[in-house]
C-alpha cells in the first residue's frame, strides 16, 4: 500500500508519548536511538534559509572536481560543492555517488593552512548542518587560516543515491510512529517489548531489500573514509585534517587504518570503542552511564533547592525519589493537555528525558529537575514538552518536499552494512537485551540498534579493522570522565592502537566535549590543529563551570559575545574566542536521536 498525501492537507497528530521532535530523533546521532553518537555531538540544527534545500542543491552540478557556489547566505559566507566519487571503489568505471560539501572559507591567505574535515557523529548526521550550525564558530576558535568543511557522508540527505527504504514521507512518518511507541524498557532486570521492535525491523528490512537497486551495500565507513581522502585530493592536498564527534571517531580511526600515511592533524572527540562498533555489540558504549546520572543526583544536591527544584540533601535520596517516580508512572501515566498539544508521560516518556539529559548536562539538567517535581506533582507538562516544542505533522501536496529532512534510513544502512552480521531469532535478541539491562537501566535503548539489524539484508564483509598504525601525524583523541555513551576506556583503548597518540580528558559529564565547554580543551585543539602540539600524557582539563545547575542563562542561549557568561576576564584569551566557546556550548542541545524514527530532536 502506498501512502502518499494526494494534494489533501495531512495532519498527522503525534501520538500520546512524544512529540513530533522526538521522532525526528528518532533518527540520527547514533542510529535510531535517542542515544546516538551523535548524539549531541551531533549538531545539525539547520539555520533558517529562503531557498529551499532542493533548489540550493538541485542548481550544482556534480564535478569530478570541486567547483564552489556561494550558497546559504542568510547564515554567513558559506560554499557548496557537489563531489563526483566511484560508488564501488573497486569498479572506478562504473556507476557513480556525488557527495555534498559544504565550506566556510578561511578568512587570510597569509600562512592559510587548508581544509579541516568534520564529521557530526551518527552515522548518519548531517555535516552540511554541522558547518551551518557551528561553522562560524570553529573558524574563530581553529583560526581564521583554516577552511571549514564538512559534507553529508555517501547516501545521506543531500548526497545521493540516497538511503531510502520508504516511498513517501508519509509512510516514514508512519513507521517511525509504530516504533516508538513501542520503546522497550528494562523491568526487574530483563528488556520487554522486545518482540514489537523485532518484529518492525523485520518489516523495515524487508523494505531495505525490495528499494535496493544495487547502491545499498555501498554506503558503509569504509567507503566514507575513502571519500574523504578523495575529498582532500580534490582540494589538491596531500594529507587529511580532520575533527570527528561520536561516531565520526570510528570513521577517523577508519581512516588512520586504512590511510595512516595520509594525517595531517586528527582530532577523535566523544571516541568510540571501533572494535565494538564494528562487532554491532555496543557493550561498552554504557560504561560510563551511571556516572553521567550519579552527575544528576550529586550536582543537584550540592546546588541546593533554589537552583535544583527536585532537590534533596543527600544525592542518594534524589534517586529514590527518582526510582519512585519511574515505578509510579509505570502502572499509572500522567495526562497532559495543553491549549496547543497533549500527550502521556508514561515511564518510557520519563526514562527518554532522563536519558537526553545525560548528554547535554549543562542544557538540561536544570529543566530536567524542573520537569522532574512538576511530575511528581502529578503536572507533566514540563516533561513532555523537554522533547521539543509540540507540533503537528503536516504533510503539503508535494509528497516529496520533505526528502531533504532527515531519514532514518542513513543510519541503519551505515551501522548495519558496517556490522558483523546478527542472528535474525527473537530468542536471540532477547537474550542479548537481557545481558545489556545489567549494565545500565538505558541498556534497551542501545539494544536498537543491533535490533534494527536483525533481518538486514546480508553484505559483503567490509572493513572491521585492525584499528593500529603509525600514522604520519599522532592523533589527539578526547575524552569525558562521565560521558553516557561514549566513555573514557574507549578512548584509552583506541589511541593504544595508534602510535603516539594521546588521549586529553575532560572532568565532566555529557557527550563529547562541546556538551563540556572547557576553555582549557578549545585551546589545546586549537594548538593541534595551529601547530601540530599534543598536550602531555594524563592532561586533564576542567570544565567552565564544575556544576551543570550553575551555568549562567547566558551560556545556554547562543548568543555572541562573552558578557554575562561568567568568562569575562580570563587574560589567557582573548574575547572572540571566549564568545565562540560560548556560542557552540549555546547551540549544543540534544540532537541525538531516538531510535527508530526520522527527525532529530533539539
Amino acid at each position: 500500500m502506498r501512502l502518499s498525501c494526494k494534494c489533501l492537507r495531512l495532519y498527522i497528530r503525534t501520538p500520546p508519548m512524544l512529540s513530533r521532535r522526538i521522532l525526528s530523533a528518532i533518527s540520527l546521532t547514533l542510529f535510531h536511538l535517542p542515544l546516538a553518537f551523535g548524539s549531541s555531538c551531533d549538531l545539525t540544527k539547520r539555520a533558517n534559509v529562503t531557498k529551499t534545500e532542493a533548489e540550493i542543491w538541485g542548481g550544482i552540478n556534480p564535478t569530478k572536481d570541486l567547483v564552489w557556489h556561494p550558497c546559504y547566505p542568510e547564515a554567513g559566507t558559506f560554499e557548496c560543492a557537489r563531489l563526483t566519487v566511484p560508488l564501488d571503489y573497486s569498479d572506478p568505471g562504473g556507476r557513480e555517488a556525488a557527495i555534498a560539501l559544504i565550506r566556510k572559507p578561511a578568512t587570510t591567505q597569509e600562512g592559510y593552512r587548508g581544509p579541516i574535515l568534520f564529521n557530526p557523529g551518527g552515522p548518519g548526521g548531517s555535516g552540511v548542518d554541522l558547518v551551518l550550525t557551528i561553522g562560524n564558530d570553529f573558524a574563530t576558535i581553529l583560526g581564521p587560516q583554516f577552511d571549514i568543511v564538512s559534507f553529508d557522508p555517501r547516501g545521506i540527505v543531500r548526497s545521493t543515491p540516497r538511503a531510502v527504504h520508504f516511498d513517501t514521507d508519509v509512510e516514514r512518518f508512519l513507521f517511525s510512529t509504530s516504533v516508538t511507541n513501542s520503546f522497550p524498557l528494562v523491568k526487574d532486570g530483563k528488556v520487554t517489548n522486545a518482540e514489537r521492535i523485532w518484529a518492525a525491523y523485520q518489516v523495515l528490512g524487508s523494505l531495505a531489500a525490495s528499494h535496493d537497486d544495487g547502491y545499498l551495500k555501498h554506503i558503509t565507513t569504509e567507503n566514507t573514509a575513502t571519500d574523504m581522502l578523495s575529498i582532500v585530493q580534490a582540494y589538491g592536498q596531500e594529507k587529511l585534517q580532520y575533527l570527528g564527534f561520536s561516531y565520526g571517531t570510528v570513521l577517523g580511526a577508519t581512516f588512520a587504518a586504512l590511510y595512516p600515511d595520509k594525517i595531517e592533524r586528527m582530532v577523535l572527540d566523544g571516541v568510540v570503542d571501533s572494535e565494538d562498533y564494528y562487532a554491532t555489540q555496543w557493550l561498552t558504549a554504557l560504561l560510563d552511564n551511571n556516572k553521567t546520572l550519579q552527575l544528576f543526583f550529586d550536582n543537584c544536591a550540592e546546588a541546593g533547592p533554589t537552583e535544583c527544584a527536585f532537590y534533596a540533601a543527600d544525592p542518594s535520596d534524589i534517586q529514590r525519589n527518582l526510582t519512585a517516580l519511574q515505578d509510579k508512572l509505570l502502572i499509572e501515566p500522567v495526562p497532559v493537555k495543553t491549549d496547543t498539544y497533549y500527550g502521556v508521560v508514561d515511564r518510557t516518556a520519563l526514562e527518554l528525558a532522563i536519558f537526553r539529559s545525560l548528554y547535554v548536562p549543562y542544557a538540561l539538567f536544570k529543566p530536567l529537575a524542573g520537569a522532574l517535581a512538576q511530575l511528581a506533582a502529578g503536572n507533566g507538562t514540563a516533561l513532555l514538552s523537554m522533547f521539543g516544542d509540540p507540533e503537528t505533522y503536516t504533510c503539503s501536496c508535494d509528497e516529496h518536499a520533505r526528502d531533504w529532512d532527515w531519514v532514518l534510513e542513513g543510519q541503519t544502512t551505515v551501522a548495519c552494512n558496517d556490522g558483523a552480521e546478527v542472528p535474525k531469532s527473537l530468542k536471540e535478541l532477547q537474550k542479548y537485551w537481557d545481558g545489556l539491562a545489567g549494565i545500565s537501566p538505558f541498556a534497551a535503548y542501545v539494544g536498537l540498534i543491533r535490533a534494527g539489524c536483525t533481518n538486514w539484508p546480508k553484505n559483503k564483509k567490509p572493513f572491521r579493522g585492525p584499528f593500529v598504525g603509525n600514522t604520519s601525524h599522532p592523533i589527539l583523541l578526547i575524552g569525558n570522565t562521565a560521558d553516557p555513551i561514549t566513555p573514557l576506556a574507549s578512548a584509552k583503548k583506541m589511541a593504544q592502537g595508534f602510535k603516539d597518540s594521546v588521549v586529553l580528558t575532560i572532568d565532566a559529564g555529557g557527550h563529547c566535549s562541546l556538551n563540556a565547554p572547557s576553555i582549557c580543551a578549545q585551546q589545546y585543539i586549537r594548538q593541534y590543529f595551529q601547530a601540530g602540539t599534543l598536550p602531555d600524557e594524563g592532561t586533564v582539563c576542567d570544565p567552565i563551570f564544575p556544576n551543570s545547575f550553575l551555568v549562567p542563562a547566558s551560556l545556554l542561549e547562543g548568543s555572541s559575545g562573552a558578557s554575562g557568561s561568567g568568562l569575562v576576564g580570563r587574560q589567557d584569551v582573548d574575547v572572540e574566542f571566549l564568545a565562540a566557546v560560548q556560542d557552540v556550548a549555546g547551540k549544543v542541545r540534544s540532537g541525538f536521536r531516538v531510535p527508530g524514527t526520522s527527525k532529530s530532536v533539539w
